[in-house]
């Protein structure tokens, strides 16, 4: 599903290296080009041009090892700390901006988390687009969870208040928050994420317990800009990157790995329920070398 990313990186790695059996400035000057070029983005490509030129390797077969050793360490970032005691319910809030796959995510995880005996609830608190909650209670019905919604525009703090509430009635592991991408009101879409997460925080302690962010590889750095803002907003704990199947730059997983120190839990590559998957950073740099 990586065959795209891949041809691109191994195909580039293959362009710069033909014929050479010992590196010099210009082959470096290309290879450099190949890593920006795959979204990895200037800050990271330098430090690991910078890494190689330490290394004062001449043989090409060793400048892939090396790169091979160094993307993997950025990759490799603990998840995040597991909580002592898991809350029940434990309440995950999903934020993104539109279009990036965020209900296909929530439904995807909802799936799984359903497949695995959890009991799931989901709230549809982008009470902005109907065609969402539509979408979305659709997919709860796949998981086979539980689902709360309002009338649409309705506060969406309200709803995800309503939706603790419920779960913690309904006995509930686990609730599943849908948000608004973009809000068509003058309210500022970092301030409305907030007092969700304020209001939810009222019904238990500590909660939201993660914060998912949901980004499209497709968008490249600009999800990487994305990425920033919501986490200098809201804190968030673990990033899904959906759709690196439909781009040829899955560099933008090293970049955002290596910017952020936040975890990449999950990745998608497909549209069925399976293609969500765990992020493994060792399988990630075997598709791409």
């Amino acid at each position: 599903r990586l065959s795209k990313t891949r041809r691109n990186f191994s195909g580039g790695f293959e362009k710069v290296f033909a014929g050479k059996k010992k590196i010099d400035e210009d082959t470096l000057e290309e290879l450099e080009e190949l890593l920006i070029t795959s979204d990895i983005g200037v800050p990271t490509t330098m430090a690991l041009m910078e890494r190689v030129a330490d290394a004062k390797v001449a043989n090409v077969g060793e400048v892939q090892q090396i790169l091979k050793e160094e993307i993997l360490s950025i990759l490799d970032t603990p998840p995040p700390v597991p909580q002592a005691a898991k809350s029940t319910p434990h309440v995950i809030l999903v934020v993104g901006v539109n279009g990036v796959g965020k209900t296909t995510t929530i439904g995807k995880i909802a799936a799984s988390l359903t497949a695995s005996g959890e009991k799931v609830l989901i709230a549809a608190a982008d009470t902005f687009r109907a065609a969402a909650v539509e979408q979305l209670m659709i997919w709860a019905q796949k998981a086979g969870a539980e689902f709360i919604k309002h009338k649409e525009n309705a506060d969406p703090a309200a709803v995800a208040f309503d939706a603790v509430a419920a779960a913690k009635a309904r006995g509930c592991d686990i609730v599943l928050i849908d948000t608004a991408g973009r809000l068509h009101t003058k309210v500022n879409l970092m301030e409305e994420l907030k007092k969700i997460k304020r209001t939810v925080a009222k019904q238990i302690q500590g909660a939201p317990h993660e914060i998912l962010l949901v980004l499209d590889a497709t968008t490249g750095q600009n999800a990487l800009s994305q990425a920033k803002l919501f986490n200098e907003a809201l804190a968030v704990t673990g990033l899904a990157l959906t759709k690196l199947d439909g781009t040829a730059k899955g560099g933008i997983v090293i970049a955002i790995c290596d910017s952020l120190n936040i975890p990449l839990q999950y990745i998608g590559i497909g549209e069925q329920v399976e293609d969500l998957r765990p992020f493994d950073a060792k399988q990630f740099i075997d598709a791409l070398f």
